[in-house]
């Protein structure tokens, strides 16, 4: 019985279903870039905090978290996507489709998303810790570069880089 109704809806809502199915395995890359983000600000690059950054749009200073910040949600974007990609390829959009293609794609868009989302801390960190502590500033603008990251990347992902050839 339920899994009539669950076949049915699949069937009549194909779009929704596939929207849903991504967010839902997307909770694999954002557990892992959480992970990533916290170990690396805490442990791996947590000597660099005091050190202040900036290039170009990019103002991690020390109150924006440093170089430690920078090189945190630097490294935890970049492993969550490749995570992602895996995820979302084989289990989501069943894509049969040549990677040589799909892969070069992905990775402008991935770019594209990263110059974004690590201009995102510069500007939302700062208010957020004086408001939450650095703890929840930090994790809450990670909440921001994930929703910013699903409005562009599952758009491209359907449509472009993990199509199903016939």
């Amino acid at each position: 019985m339920m899994n009539d109704a669950f076949r049915n809806f699949k069937e009549r809502h194909a779009d929704l279903f596939e929207f849903i199915m991504f967010n839902v395995f997307s909770n694999i890359a954002t557990i892992v870039n959480f992970a990533v983000l916290i170990f690396s600000r805490n442990y791996l690059f947590s000597g660099l905090s005091g050190t202040a950054f900036r290039f170009w749009i990019y103002d991690y200073s020390i109150k924006n978290g440093g170089l430690a910040a920078f090189l945190s949600f630097l490294l935890s974007f970049f492993i969550a996507q490749a995570v992602n990609f895996v995820v979302q390829r084989k289990i989501v959009f069943g894509a049969n489709n040549s990677l040589r293609g799909a892969v070069p794609i992905y990775l402008v868009t991935v770019l594209a998303v990263y110059l974004i989302c690590l201009y995102i801390p510069t500007v939302a960190l700062a208010p957020l810790t004086g408001v939450f502590g650095s703890f929840w500033a930090t994790n809450l603008t990670n909440m921001i570069n994930i929703i910013v990251q699903v409005l562009i990347i599952y758009p491209v992902l359907k449509y472009v880089v993990m199509r199903k050839e016939n």
